[in-house]
């Protein structure tokens, strides 16, 4: 502070710089403004070190250097009392959106998506962290000193740092080591929506816990409370979450939420201060806090409050009288026409100018020239596509209106099925999966159907359900059914077996008796002709099977056997003149 440029410049500016009391602003078109809210007027303007929006910047604690980040990738190091760029280098592939100096002043940290770790002294990166998949929004170291004290400290080994991106719902903390093996997060905290402020307490004794307040989009404060010991595998939930909310009393009994902007801890470290309300007419307030409670409603009347807004549905579209040769399209659903009523003269257009002594159209004739036919609205080609289905589920889910809800959720199509869920607004699943959960319980074939659609929400939005601290008691309907759903399973198929069983027997003895009977008989018989010695073998052989078998009728097998030889003896042409062969066949 003795050096020849502070002692060219005036005394008054040399006690501004003294109360610390200068504002440094960045702006859209990539110049800084320094404002003295003593004075209240502009004491200077910062150019040339950025060709693009500014998007941070950071004062450094022990001298009067300015760090800034800016969309063209660079980080520019000012030196406030010449106003002019002391240094400048590049620090991302992409857009640099956040800094943080550290708490010795001699490293910086700077993130995109990837998070860097500079030494201020060489402007070199000290250390890489994977980052997260958007841009990070807030960067802040929680240590001053590591945890293990038996480690020497340079510094800057063994801090640890806190990051928040865009559209994340997790907050995650990082751990500086000594080497460059380790580049993901040791644990992060778990909150509601994206976080747009957070303030912390720094830890500066090992067992001191770190105290984390998160403001989130939602308009919810969640408190965490944590000693930072190592890594930590699953997302840490909050242990109190704060709302705002009206009390309802004048003339509407519903209490109507009150987002909160912002929130600080106090420098006892127990007390907050809470910012609510309209962002052009904020309320602060000091409060304290009893963390065992798991939720905290704090009932406010305030005039002119900004509420939340959550019906977002689109009713009673008019649409003015056009020509018939223009094509109407109602909001909220694309691609969705309309027919429109004609004027009543038809082929005549009405001029605006109306002539003198004309009598002017009523209200009333010029409402009903606005109505819209809704009969004759048709979608083309039955349903809409996945976008509109998705617009569609959402109203439906929002005005709890059956037969939208029936025309979405009947759809058979996987692909469709996929696409709905995945176009569908995050804020909506909850309300879809209790909607599935209530229809499972009807018949089976409205169940196969809505198996479809959780599926797809389980595989689609798996990482937002599991941030969600009350995902179990919310989904207890769920298991319960589809645990007792299992439990019959097995008995089920059981009987399926036995039926298919029985079934697959009685079609076989179906088959068999309906198989017409083969017929036995010969359908031609040949005899080889053969010796009379032979043929008599063969009829003493026959004579004396016909004796053993058939004792009692002798008389009448001898008389036959007499009839058979006989009728031989033609066939083979014998004569009847031979005695010979008579005696020897008797």
């Amino acid at each position: 502070q003795d050096g020849p440029q502070r002692k060219k410049r005036r005394s008054e500016v040399g006690e501004v710089d003294k109360q610390l009391d200068i504002l440094a602003i960045g702006t859209a078109v990539g110049s800084i403004l320094l404002y003295s809210t003593v004075k209240g007027e502009l004491q200077s303007k910062l150019d040339g070190g950025h060709d693009s929006r500014v998007n941070c910047v950071r004062w450094h604690q022990d001298n009067c250097c300015l760090y800034s980040c800016s969309e063209d990738k660079h980080i520019v190091e000012w030196n406030t009392q010449t106003c002019k760029v002391k240094c400048k280098w590049k620090g991302d592939n992409s857009s640099v959106t956040c800094l943080c100096i550290s708490p010795d002043g001699k490293m910086l940290l700077s993130a995109g998506r990837t998070i860097k770790l500079w030494d201020l002294e060489t402007k070199e990166v000290y250390r890489h962290f994977t980052g997260h998949a958007t841009s990070v929004s807030s960067l802040m170291f929680t240590t001053v000193k590591p945890m293990n004290e038996s480690i020497p400290f340079d510094g800057i080994t063994g801090l640890y740092f806190l990051s928040g991106a865009i559209h994340d719902r997790l907050l995650s903390v990082w751990y500086i080591r000594s080497d460059r093996k380790e580049k993901n997060a040791v644990m992060s905290f778990a909150v509601t929506d994206e976080p747009i402020f957070v303030d912390l307490t720094v830890s500066e004794v090992k067992e001191e816990p770190v105290k984390l307040a998160v403001v989130c989009r939602d308009g919810q404060l969640h408190l965490f409370e944590h000693i930072l010991n190592g890594y930590c595998k699953k997302p840490l939930t909050s242990n109190c979450t704060i709302q705002i909310a009206t009390p309802g009393n004048d003339g509407d009994s519903t209490p109507k939420p009150v987002p909160i902007l912002a929130a600080a801890f106090c420098t006892d470290k127990q007390s907050l201060l809470l910012v609510y309300g309209n962002t052009s007419q904020p309320v602060i307030e000091k409060v304290s806090l009893n963390t065992s409670e798991p939720h905290i409603c704090l009932v406010r009347d305030i005039q002119k409050v900004l509420s939340l807004k959550t019906d977002a549905a689109l009713t009673k579209v008019k649409t003015p009288v056009v020509n018939s040769d223009t094509k109407v399209l109602v909001p909220g659903i694309p691609g969705h026409s309309t027919a429109v009523k004609t004027p009543a003269s038809g082929k005549e257009k009405k001029k605006n100018k109306r002539k003198p002594g004309e009598a002017e159209e009523s209200i009333e004739e010029r409402l009903g020239a606005l109505d819209i036919d809704v009969s004759k609205v048709k979608t083309p080609g039955g349903l809409p596509q996945t976008d509109s289905l998705a617009v569609l589920l959402v109203q439906g889910l929002e005005s709890n209106d059956a037969e939208i809800l029936n025309k979405v959720l009947n759809t058979r199509k996987e692909n469709i099925v996929k696409s709905t869920v995945a176009r569908m607004p995050i804020y909506a699943v909850i309300p879809l999966l209790h909607e599935l959960t209530k229809r499972l319980q009807g018949n089976p074939y409205s169940a196969s159907l809505m198996v479809r659609w959780l599926k797809s929400v389980f595989t689609l939005h798996a990482s937002y359900l599991s941030t969600l601290p009350d995902l179990i008691p919310q989904l207890g309907m769920l298991y319960q059914l589809m645990e007792s759903r299992v439990k019959t399973l097995q008995k089920l198929s059981r009987l399926h077996g036995r039926l298919f069983i029985l079934a697959s027997q009685v079609a076989a003895s179906e088959a068999v008796q309906d198989v017409p009977e083969v017929n036995q008989t010969a359908k031609l018989v040949y005899e080889d002709e053969s010796s009379e010695e032979e043929g008599s073998d063969d009829e003493m052989i026959a004579d004396k099977d016909s004796d053993e078998n058939w004792d009692e009728d002798e008389e009448k097998e001898e008389q036959s056997d007499e009839q058979d030889m006989t009728v031989e003896k033609e066939i083979n042409g014998d004569s009847d003149l031979e005695p010979e062969n008579e005696s020897e066949e008797e």
